[in-house]
Parts: C-alpha cells; sequence; structure tokens
C-alpha cells in the first residue's frame, strides 16, 4: 500500500516544496543554515564529478561494443550517422549564435570566487596537449574530459575490430558497469531536493547580497530558444526538403513526445518512439529498429546546445575567457559528448558538469541552474525524440528511393536480357 502510493507521488512536488523552503531558510540569515547549506551544496557537487567522467567513458564504449555486425550495419549507419551529426552541429551552433547575440554574461553571478581562476586557465596548445592522455588513469585522476573522450573513441573502434565472441565478453562487461553507474546517478536524482534547497537557499543569500539574476535570465532564454529553433524550424526544414510532412510527423510521434516530456528521458520513450514510428508515420520495421534505437543514445539535439550554451555561461561567468575559435571548438566538443550522452533524465547536467570540474570551474552556478533544469530537462528529452524520429524518417526516405531505384534497375537489365534473347 505504502509502496503504490510513493510510486504515484510526483517528483516535481519534492522539487517545488525544496525551492519553498530554499526561498525561506535564505530569507532567515541564519549563519547556520548557510553552514548546512554550503555543507549539503558540496557534497552534491562532489557527488556530480563521481559520476560525470564514468557516464561519458561507458556510455559511448557501451554503445560501440555492442555492435554486432559492422557489414549489416554499414549502409543504414553512415546515414544515421550523418543526419545526427548534421543536425547536432547544427543545434550546438545555433546555441553559439544566439549566445553570442543575447551575451547573457554581462555581470558576474558569483564574483567573489572569480578570482580563483585567475592565472590558472591553460593555454589553447596545452588544451590540445591533453587530448592525448599519458596513461589509462590518467584522464580519469587529473578530470580531463577531452582525454576521456579520446581514451572511449579509440577503445571503441578497438572494440569494433575485435572477433564476435570476445567483443561480446566487453559489451557485457562494459555495459554492466554503465548500469551500475546509470543506477547511481538515479540514487543522486533521488537526493536531488535536498540539493535544490541547499542552492537555493545560498542563492537568496547571495540575492540578498546584491546578487545580479539577468544574467541567468538571458542564459535561460538563450537555452529555450536554441531548443525552439531547432525542434520548430531546423528539423521540419529538413523534412520539408525531403519531401516529407512536418504536420504528419508531429502529430505521429507526440504519444513518444509527450512520454519522453513526462518521463524527461528519451530512453523511456523509446518503445513508444518505435510504435509511434511503424503505425503512425509509416517508417519500416528495419529503419525503426536500427535507426531510432541508435539515435536514443547518438542523436542527442538538445543536449549539445545545452551543454554548450551552460559551459560557455558558468565558466565566462567565473572569470574564464574564450576566442572565437575556441567558441567553435566548443561546438564539436558538445557534439561529441552529446553523442556520448546517456539518455536519461539529467545526462546533459552531468555531462556539463563533468566539462566545467575538469576546468577547475566552481559548480556553484549549477546550483542555481538546477531549479530551473525539471523544465528544461522535460523540453530536452522531447526534442531529442523529435529529431530522432526525424532522422529515422529521414534515413527511410532515402532507403525507399534506393531501394526503388535498385528495382528499377534490375528491371530494366532483366528486360534488356529478355529483348536480346528474342
Amino acid at each position: 500500500m505504502c509502496t503504490e502510493v510513493k510510486h504515484k507521488i510526483n517528483p516535481n512536488l519534492f522539487f517545488a516544496l525544496a525551492t519553498i523552503c530554499g526561498v525561506c531558510s535564505g530569507y532567515l540569515q541564519e549563519p547556520f543554515i548557510f553552514s548546512a547549506a554550503e555543507t549539503i551544496s558540496q557534497l552534491f557537487i562532489n557527488l556530480l564529478k563521481l559520476v560525470s567522467l564514468p557516464i561519458i567513458f561507458l556510455s559511448i564504449v557501451s554503445t560501440a561494443s555492442g555492435m554486432e555486425n559492422m557489414q549489416q550495419i554499414k549502409l543504414l549507419g553512415k546515414k544515421v550517422v550523418k543526419y545526427t551529426l548534421l543536425t547536432t552541429i547544427i543545434a550546438a551552433s545555433i546555441a553559439l549564435a544566439l549566445f553570442l547575440a543575447i551575451d547573457p554574461v554581462r555581470g558576474q553571478i558569483v564574483a567573489d570566487q572569480t578570482v580563483a581562476l585567475n592565472g590558472t586557465q591553460p593555454s589553447y596548445l596545452s588544451f590540445f596537449i591533453q587530448i592525448v592522455p599519458s596513461n589509462i588513469i590518467q584522464p580519469f585522476s587529473e578530470n580531463n574530459v577531452i582525454g576521456v573522450l579520446f581514451l572511449a573513441m579509440l577503445l571503441s573502434f578497438a572494440i569494433v575490430t575485435l572477433p564476435v565472441q570476445h567483443r561480446t565478453v566487453l559489451h557485457s562487461f562494459f555495459s554492466s558497469i554503465y548500469a551500475a553507474i546509470i543506477t547511481i546517478t538515479r540514487w543522486i536524482v533521488a537526493v536531488m531536493p535536498i540539493a535544490i534547497w541547499a542552492f537555493i537557499t545560498l542563492f537568496m543569500r547571495d540575492l540578498s547580497q546584491g546578487l545580479d539574476v539577468k544574467s541567468l535570465a538571458l542564459y535561460l532564454t538563450v537555452v529555450l530558444a536554441a531548443n525552439v529553433i531547432q525542434a520548430g524550424v531546423v528539423l521540419p526544414t529538413l523534412l520539408k526538403i525531403k519531401g516529407i510532412s512536418p504536420i504528419r510527423m508531429a502529430r505521429g510521434m507526440f504519444p513518444a513526445l509527450s512520454v519522453a516530456f513526462f518521463t524527461k528521458s528519451s530512453a523511456a520513450a523509446l518503445p513508444m518512439a518505435m510504435r509511434c514510428a511503424e503505425e503512425n508515420v509509416g517508417i519500416s520495421r528495419k529503419v525503426a529498429s536500427f535507426t531510432l534505437p541508435l539515435c536514443t543514445t547518438i542523436n542527442m539535439n538538445a543536449c549539445a546546445a545545452f551543454i554548450l550554451t551552460t559551459v560557455l555561461f558558468v565558466s565566462m561567468s567565473q572569470g574564464v575567457t574564450y576566442s572565437l575559435a575556441e567558441m567553435g571548438l566548443w561546438v564539436i566538443l558538445a557534439t561529441i559528448a552529446a553523442i556520448g550522452n546517456a539518455g536519461v533524465p539529467m545526462g546533459c547536467y552531468f555531462l556539463a558538469s563533468a566539462f566545467l570540474a575538469a576546468m577547475n570551474v566552481p559548480l556553484n552556478i549549477l546550483g542555481v541552474i538546477l531549479p530551473f533544469y525539471t523544465l528544461i530537462d522535460m523540453l530536452e528529452s522531447a526534442i531529442n525524440v523529435w529529431s530522432d524520429s526525424c532522422v529515422a524518417a529521414v534515413v527511410n526516405k532515402e532507403v525507399q528511393q534506393e531501394d526503388s531505384s535498385l528495382l528499377e534497375s534490375n528491371t530494366n537489365l532483366h528486360l534488356g536480357a529478355m529483348n536480346s534473347v528474342s
């Protein structure tokens, strides 16, 4: 009885209650409360750092090791990867363009921590040197996200070339560890209301001391606007170019989009997405069963936009500066990170925190963003599923056209042979 009631409680109610309690406790101006909030917030930040790098590494390796037959997936795989990279890079580029245009970093949100970064920012060349670690443990011990990405991709390519029996063993090994890390992540999410209380309490303290919230509002505007443009302009345009009706697609995929929105997980919406794609949109079972699961893992348009915007916003608010070329590099990094996203609630949040932790940027502003991330995560999950379905529809259209061309070619060849005989 108690278990049933517990499952029916909406976690958003706890988030709202934690926010209200944080506002109230922040106004009390009690030093003891602030000390407790600082301790809890630091513990939560440590938990974020604990799981961030393993999520990035294991999500990429477990996905690659699960590819059983490269010959069978080569045709579809090339198409999926092509449109995944295209749409994800566009999403990150739109986010960067909006970030530069709106310029949310017009004031320092946590001005007293800016000094901590002065003189410690690595040079541009040293950033590239860090891509290749000197040993396997180094990128994890030094919070080197770029090194972890390089190691994960290098190991993934190596696993794909192994015999099937070896690849199966490695896939089971990495997938099991990945599942364990995701379980730990769910535990962290379960205690998130306590962390929200702590961050909101500290936020109210800073607000009473003259904290500027305008930058936070502009940051949220960039994130939401980038997602809306990607979902409402870019993806429908891609469908129109391929001769597919965006309205029909949206209607057909609406149940799956709803599931993704309310569960905040594109992975949780996968069964419904496959059903809608086959029954409502008319995507072939072969294409849907291959494309959608793959896209759920690697096609994260909204995640790329969030990672890029969040990393630039938080780090620049703490005094880090970037050249235009470095910002362009973050488009690529955000795309790679999004491809390795877990497809679970708060996956993008953990990835963004991993990048910032690797740069030695204080994560306090991430705590301020946290109360708003519930809505952002819901929107991003729905947009990711929408992007997955659009890629699947485009791939299905191209496969149908190629099959028709092949059939027509074979028919003409057969008729030509008959005419020559007669």
